[in-house]
């Protein structure tokens, strides 16, 4: 009990944040449901603890779960286990919170559930909408988050892209002019095609949305079975209504 009341306050101040810190509305992408597809959850969790798990935690979530995504111990001990001992640890960051807040100016969020939070269409286009901004800190931006302080961490998959805004009549304000944005370019290339990029972003999120509930998918099977189950019986309370009051007029 304590631990799903840890989760539910986790899960609320992250969406509190998401509304006060989340800056101008963005269209979000619809982001692919792979939540289902074993080989994707894997690679989503590779890029998990190798980009993710360097500052931010998930301190819900053990190691060993995710056999439930098909990988074994060996598996998760020789290519995941970079911040614990044992199979068995929770998955926590091992930069002190002291240290992230001074280096980033608050101490980067867990993400044990993230995505049930800030909702999987807003991950998937948050992450595929930094830019380069030399007037930042971390000399990144994003469209999604606008003045995040998040560094692009992905940006050797990505690259570096520039966005381009165009001036515009302020519809609030007549007379005046504000910046609206045009475009994305590419300045310099990535390790991954622009496709495989946004494949890769979907294995990630993906698996950010399985580990904000490791038993969805059986939850959502289990609800079907009930619900034929109910069907069935209520086939038979039927039958048996009928022939209890058949010879009553």
């Amino acid at each position: 009990m304590l631990k799903l009341c840890s989760a539910w306050l986790a899960s609320m101040l992250i969406g509190l944040t998401a509304h006060a810190g989340g800056g101008p509305s963005f269209p979000l992408d619809h982001a692919p449901d792979r939540s289902t597809d074993m080989a994707a959850l894997q690679r989503g969790a590779q890029l998990f603890v190798n980009y993710c798990l360097n500052c931010h935690g998930a301190s819900m979530m053990r190691y060993n779960r995710l056999r439930d995504i098909g990988l074994t111990e060996d598996q998760i001990r020789d290519n995941l286990l970079f911040t614990a001992d044992k199979v068995g640890e929770m998955m926590r960051v091992n930069m002190s919170a002291k240290d992230a807040k001074e280096w980033f100016g608050a101490t980067p969020p867990d993400l044990s559930v993230i995505a049930r939070a800030r909702g999987t269409d807003w991950l998937y286009t948050y992450m595929r909408t930094f830019y380069k901004d030399d007037t930042r800190p971390t000399g990144w931006n994003n469209l999604a988050f606008p003045n995040v302080g998040m560094p692009h961490v992905l940006w050797e998959l990505q690259g570096v892209r520039k966005a381009n805004f165009v001036e515009v009549a302020d519809p609030h304000h007549p007379g005046s002019t504000t910046h609206q944005f045009d475009k994305l370019e590419q300045v310099t290339p990535g390790k991954l095609s622009s496709v495989d990029y946004d494949n890769a972003i979907a294995d990630l999120v993906a698996y950010l949305q399985w580990m904000g509930e490791p038993q969805q998918n059986f939850r959502k099977q289990l609800g079907v079975g009930v619900m034929i189950l109910l069907l069935v019986l209520l086939f038979f309370a039927t039958r048996l209504n009928a022939a209890y009051w058949k010879d009553i007029k």
